[in-house]
């Protein structure tokens, strides 16, 4: 390790320092130096906190908590692809469902980071600012939100969106208006619509499947193609409401088609613990959301049957609006975003419960798009520096009349 350090900073280092031939991407380098070295700088002027909550042990955190999702999923996506090549004969095992499902993740998780990190690099060496690890976050969840079968270079594009429009436009972390992740999602549903929503399932590839070494015969392959254009639990219950679901338990458990970190209502709620527990992610906007979400599906609910009949999905209960689709991805891991989401303890009871009311609202109601969390997420982002406002305002002024 020795020989390493010195090696790096001894030798390549005054490379990238102020006067090397490299200086222009110092940043670059010291995005990686610290990467995998403990920093050298020292502050010697003035009074500091010493605090172990710094961005980095943050983004960790958030990392740690996303990996039930990132392998619960991957396991399902496998799990889905062999299932309806198999023609739903034998259930496959989890080892082998987990690596076929990693064929087809990993290729998109490395696509999502190269272009992101890529485009971060560029921007801190064209600013002269350090690289910092807010793309870490950004990256993974940006992978979880896109179907398996989403293609690379679309991929890339929406991930290029969602950094440069939805964060460095705004001067990089920290500074963002919108969530970066949800910014690319959005970019992606909104240019690459076929790809993104409609009634293929997102399950398998689109070439047919080689299964132990052998191509799958024409027929079989034929039967795989029609098995895989149903449409996912949230497409079928906009259109028949409860009559093609999947059961609670499947749908809580993850066992049913969608995009990679979102199908698990289980793994999410594992997340969330972990998030409160270690005080990243704040209870009150997920609870405020959960909330809001379940509230008004209640309404819907009790609403005459000719308004069910005319939306099907007003009669899906409350618990299975809550498990199903991106909803608890998106409470867990979108709502709770420390900067685009509102930052006062009233400010974020709000935000969540506005935020469940509108994502309900948005999937039962608009019959183009049976999924609501990304708008309603997106929508409350703009306003949650007025709720803010009007919070603190409050606050004042009662503080202000006690005199």
């Amino acid at each position: 390790m020795k020989f390493l350090d010195d090696l790096i900073h001894k030798k390549i280092k005054p490379n990238f320092e102020k006067g090397g031939s490299l200086e222009k991407f110092y940043y670059a380098f010291e995005a990686g130096e610290s990467f995998h070295f403990v920093t050298d700088k020292r502050t010697d002027t003035g009074a500091h906190v010493r605090d172990y909550v710094d961005l980095k042990r943050m983004m960790v955190t958030v990392i740690l908590a996303l990996i039930p999702c990132f392998f619960i999923g991957t396991w399902n996506v496998g799990y889905q692809q062999l299932w309806y090549a198999n023609g739903g004969v034998a259930a496959p095992g989890i080892v082998e469902s987990f690596l076929q499902g990693l064929g087809k993740v990993l290729p998109l998780m490395l696509t999502v980071y190269t272009t992101g990190g890529t485009i971060e690099a560029i921007i801190s060496c064209i600013r002269k600012h350090e690289i910092n690890e807010g793309f870490l976050v950004s990256g993974f969840l940006i992978t979880l939100t896109l179907p398996p079968t989403m293609p690379l270079w679309q991929a890339a594009v929406g991930t290029a969106f969602g950094v440069f429009i939805g964060k460095e436009v705004f001067g990089g972390t920290g500074m963002n208006i919108l969530n970066p992740a949800l910014t690319a999602r959005a970019f992606c549903f909104f240019a690459f619509a076929q790809q993104m929503s409609g009634d293929k399932v997102w399950v398998a590839p689109n070439e047919a499947l080689v299964l132990n070494g052998v191509q799958l015969g024409e027929t079989k392959a034929t039967l795989m193609h029609e098995a895989v254009t149903m449409a996912t639990p949230l497409g079928n219950a906009a259109k028949t409401g409860t009559e093609y679901i999947p059961s609670t338990f499947d749908m809580f458990l993850g066992i049913i088609p969608g995009s990679v970190g979102e199908t698990s209502a289980l793994a999410c709620l594992l997340g969330a613990a972990y998030l409160i527990v270690t005080g990243v992610g704040s209870y009150r906007t997920m609870l405020g959301t959960l909330i809001g979400g379940a509230g008004i599906t209640m309404l819907f609910n009790a609403l005459p049957e000719s308004a069910i009949n005319h939306y099907p999905i007003l009669g899906v209960s409350w618990i299975d609006h809550l498990v199903m689709g991106g909803f608890m991805f998106g409470l867990v891991f979108m709502c709770t975003d420390p900067v685009s989401s509102a930052s006062t303890n009233i400010g974020k009871w709000i935000f969540g419960i506005l935020t469940g009311i509108l994502a309900m609202v948005i999937r039962c109601v608009n019959p183009a798009y049976p999924e609501g969390m990304m708008l309603a997420i997106l929508f409350m982002n703009v306003f949650a520096p007025l709720i803010d406002h009007y919070v603190v305002g409050a606050s004042v002024k009662r503080r202000l009349a006690r005199g």
